[in-house]
């Protein structure tokens, strides 16, 4: 079941169209508001956030979502395309970024890798490298026993490299792994969530932990 909240009844009409065409349960939300009212009363798969919405926008929409413990993916649909914009959104508690305008097609395929992931059993065991540890029951990570504040997206990047540490991870191993084999990510996307992750982790750790290695990917000094 998927949720959308958009204010433009145009392009709301359309995407629920298509959706249920493909088989979905679709429910719509005109503001920020509406969406979590739905949310209080129904269990979604995915919910597709407009940022630019009256009321509530979708970046406070997601953060109030992740305050109560819904953890539904989260797709952010938006114009806006800077790396500093990418940033603000998957930090808000986002798990994927669309920018318009899109080809319906795109969507499709961000929710169905999406969908395919929350489906995925995680292992309830306790993982340590160094001064690092995973707890893979309850998707959180830790350093020195601090926890790191991640959010869902941040920490299954987070654990690929803890679990590979101190090998390197190419770009391509984390898009797979991360976001599907269809997942459409850009690099900005992945080097967004990658400096999220560095400016939570320089909270606890006085040193460079994840270090990027050109034209490859990332690896983590542990």
């Amino acid at each position: 079941m998927i949720l959308i909240a958009e204010d433009d009844m145009k392009i709301a009409k359309l995407i629920i169209h298509l959706l249920k065409k493909d088989g979905y349960e679709v429910d719509h939300a005109k503001d920020g508001e509406e969406a979590l009212m739905y949310c209080s009363i129904n269990t979604y798969e995915i919910i597709i956030l407009d940022w630019m919405m009256p009321v509530m926008d979708g970046i406070e929409t997601c953060i109030e979502l992740r305050k109560r413990g819904i953890n539904s993916g989260i797709i952010m649909l938006t114009a806006k395309d800077t790396l500093d914009d990418k940033i603000i959104g998957l930090d808000s508690g986002a798990d994927d970024y669309l920018i318009k305008p899109f080809e319906y097609k795109e969507l499709f395929a961000r929710i169905k890798a999406l969908g395919r992931r929350s489906k995925q059993v995680i292992q309830s065991d306790i993982l340590e490298k160094g001064s690092f540890s995973i707890n893979r029951a309850l998707q959180s990570a830790y350093y020195d026993k601090k926890q790191l504040m991640l959010s869902k997206k941040e920490y299954q990047l987070f654990s690929l490299l803890i679990e590979n540490a101190p090998n390197v991870v190419p770009r391509s191993t984390i898009i797979d792994r991360v976001w599907g084999i269809d997942g459409e990510i850009t690099d900005n996307n992945l080097d967004a969530f990658i400096r999220l992750i560095r400016m939570k982790v320089d909270k606890v750790v006085d040193q460079k932990v994840i270090i990027s290695v050109r034209g490859i990917g990332y690896r983590m000094e542990v």
